[in-house]
């Protein structure tokens, strides 16, 4: 490779890594096809454990307070034994339902709920329900959503 080349070469670097940092953040921020600006964060809850609830409550109050309820959608997943966190005795109950209140939405796995019997009478008031606890972390990380695992 000739004198010349490798300079142009070096030149174009400063550019490309510009260029490609602009682009990083963007992609966190709107996934394709999106039409607003909010960041989209899924929070996974899968463990019985008190203080990973609080852990993952005090991780979406932050996030709210930082970016600002309204720039941000913040999903909590919770499935396996942290579906004990939206039962009606949960010890984070009130930090559920006031996170609930300030737009943070909870979801219960469906499948962890039929093999635990539980039923939606038991949970928290204002709580979605999906198939698979799994399944819904994994289609919101494809659709660009970040993923906490407190």
């Amino acid at each position: 490779m000739s004198r010349r080349n490798v300079l142009a070469m070096l030149a174009s670097l400063p550019l490309f890594g510009v260029a490609a940092a602009a682009g990083a953040g963007e992609g966190m921020k709107t996934a394709p096809g999106r039409k607003d600006d909010k960041y989209r964060v899924v929070i996974q809850v899968s463990d019985d454990d008190p203080k990973t609830w609080n852990l993952a409550l005090n991780n979406a109050r932050n996030v709210q307070k930082d970016l600002g309820k309204e720039n941000v959608e913040i999903e909590i997943v919770a499935y396996g034994p942290g579906l004990a966190m939206l039962k009606m005795e949960s010890v984070v109950g009130n930090k559920v339902a006031e996170l609930r209140k300030s737009g943070v939405n909870m979801v219960a796995c469906q499948n962890t709920m039929d093999a635990q019997k539980v039923t939606s009478a038991d949970l928290l008031p204002d709580i979605g329900f999906v198939r698979a606890g799994v399944v819904e972390i994994m289609k919101r990380q494809r659709e660009g959503w970040a993923y906490i695992r407190p």
